[in-house]
């Protein structure tokens, strides 16, 4: 069984779910906060924003179609290049290398 989705976001859309994650988990903090200080509940606080974050791994996470609206276009590849080994050799270039000198005392 093969299974037929896509599984990329295009760079606006990774823009776009940053955002929207953002958002979700500061909107359901503030919420959070104001809950747990009404009824004055850390644990609601926290049972608030964890909901924030489950909605915003829902919402950013898979690869939503609002993500994949500017594919990018890429290049196509280079023709590879021969080498042509019939040609002459060039000359060997070698580098000299002199010793340190000895410091007299």
């Amino acid at each position: 069984m093969a299974f037929n989705f896509a599984t990329h976001m295009d760079y606006e859309g990774q823009h776009l779910a940053e955002k929207l994650s953002h958002i979700i988990v500061v909107v359901f903090g503030v919420i959070g906060w104001i809950i747990g200080y009404i009824n004055q509940q850390f644990s609601q606080t926290i049972l608030v924003l964890g909901v924030g974050v489950l909605i915003a791994a829902i919402v950013t996470l898979p690869p939503w179609p609002m993500y994949r609206r500017k594919p990018l276009n890429w290049r196509k590849p280079r023709k590879e290049v021969t080498v042509d080994n019939t040609s002459k050799p060039e000359k060997e270039v070698v580098a000299s290398v002199s010793k340190p000198k000895k410091k007299n005392k």
